[in-house]
């Protein structure tokens, strides 16, 4: 048995819903989800597509207690991303600096499987950027404030304290 942590997110639609049926099919596809954080609310993060004027995301964190190896949980929380109405774009594979970023209805990002580092094309563990991102850590201090970052030999605490994103992370349930 697998401690895996999920960050789930969106920002279309009913987002409280969709956190909710990614909850549900998470347990039932993925593990049993043992500990939930709060809801958060944040501003977008990133370059978004030219014209899109995208809506405040709903994020939380989810620690789930799996079988699965970390590639197939990745294949199963995309089946559940398509599933809930994801579409992504061609230019989400390209490297950060060019990335832009569109609306979702629902994204499931593995950010720790064990204490697992794993760099391979498909999947990197633990997330690459979650380290600089107030939305990632805020939700994962609710459940594991202690939990020690694998390659940083931080606590998440330690890093959302060091944290160079400064924007609101607002707790809304």
């Amino acid at each position: 048995m697998a401690d895996l942590y999920l960050l789930i997110g969106g920002n279309q639609g009913d987002r409280v819903a969709l956190l909710q049926n990614a909850t549900d099919l998470i347990h039932e596809r993925i593990g049993s989800v043992a500990h939930l954080s709060n809801i958060y609310q944040t501003a977008p993060w990133g370059n978004f597509k030219p014209g899109e004027e995208p809506q405040d995301f709903l994020n939380m964190a989810l620690e789930v207690h799996t079988l699965l190896s970390p590639q197939e949980a990745l294949r199963t929380a995309l089946a559940i991303e398509e599933e809930l109405g994801r579409e992504r774009s061609n230019s989400e594979g390209r490297a950060e600096v060019e990335r832009l970023y569109s609306s979702r209805p629902i994204d499931i990002d593995l950010i720790f499987y064990n204490n697992l580092v794993i760099d391979t094309p498909e999947l990197t563990l633990p997330h690459p950027r979650m380290h600089l991102r107030r939305f990632v850590l805020q939700p994962l201090c609710d459940i594991a404030p202690h939990y020690i970052h694998p390659i940083y030999n931080k606590t998440l605490s330690e890093l959302l304290s060091q944290c160079p994103d400064t924007s609101s992370c607002c707790c809304c349930c």
